[in-house]
């Protein structure tokens, strides 16, 4: 006999709806939270400020006032984007999965006639759109207000630059999903959390841009995983380092990404229901 579980292939509209409902209800529980937004925004903000000076002292120290290739100005863009996009993105985000499965709550999920992945990322798309309006304009405003940002050329580049917050936003949902789902073979999740946390923070271009790295490197980074596409390709669309078709292409290597993710997400979720099924869970 085959195990029955919430894992389901084809929604329809009313799950489709569901969705939508959950990702509104997710928008909701992030605005009620004012005080704790204001406190990120503000962090944000202060490590900027640090972020932008020490990335132009060593701009100021370069040939050409560039490092990189970056100039000054879009040097500083590219650190205020990537403070805005760390909240928006939401590299760090708690372990609520990791947890949930650890004390036997993610049962209720697994009851609920709709794919489990999905919904989570309804409910992660809802906190985006929050994000989106507060963690990701006030950081770059506040930028704005202090330095001399770069202003994109081309109007492709704004389309451009929303769809690969988006797509960089599912990415980084599917990769968080795989760390908390150790939880359901280790119990305790914390390892894979902080070797998450250590990899994405240094090879995303959340501390730095990667074109400081040796090119080997950053070019087996952007081809063998899906790191680049977080914070480093979204920010390099706006300040516009590469021709417009580049940046299209850097984009559609960020939808790429997020179906293999996704795909991954689902499998390992489909193998971990197996796994609580065979264990009376």
């Amino acid at each position: 006999m085959r195990p029955v579980t919430a894992t389901v292939a084809r929604p329809d509209m009313t799950t489709l709806r569901m969705y939508a409902a959950v990702a509104a209800a997710e928008f909701r529980r992030y605005a009620t939270y004012r005080q704790a937004m204001v406190a990120a925004m503000f962090t944000n903000s202060v490590f900027g400020f640090l972020r932008c000076f020490v990335l132009l002292a060593v701009a100021g120290g370069a040939a050409g006032g560039a490092a990189a290739g970056y100039p000054r100005d879009r040097l500083a863009t590219y650190v205020w984007i990537g403070q805005g996009l760390l909240g928006t993105v939401n590299i760090w985000s708690p372990p609520e999965l990791a947890e949930r499965i650890r004390t036997g709550d993610v049962v209720a999920d697994l009851l609920r006639p709709v794919n489990p992945v999905m919904a989570y990322l309804a409910a992660d798309l809802g906190r985006f759109g929050y994000a989106a309006v507060t963690r990701l304009v006030i950081p770059i405003a506040v930028g704005a207000v202090a330095f001399d940002l770069y202003a994109p050329a081309h109007p492709v580049t704004y389309p451009l630059f929303v769809g690969s917050v988006l797509c960089a936003t599912v990415v980084c949902f599917a990769c968080r999903y795989l760390v908390n789902a150790t939880a359901y073979w280790l119990l305790d999740s914390r390892g894979p959390q902080i070797g998450w946390v250590a990899v994405s923070s240094a090879l995303s271009g959340m501390a730095f841009p990667l074109a400081f790295l040796p090119a080997p490197l950053t070019t087996a980074l952007y081809l063998a995983t899906p790191l680049p596409y977080l914070i480093q390709v979204p920010a390099d669309v706006l300040v516009e380092r590469h021709p417009p078709a580049t940046m299209a292409a850097m984009v559609a290597g960020q939808v790429a990404w997020a179906a293999v993710m996704l795909a991954a997400a689902r499998l390992v979720q489909r193998r971990a229901e197996r796994r609580v099924v065979i264990q009376g869970g």
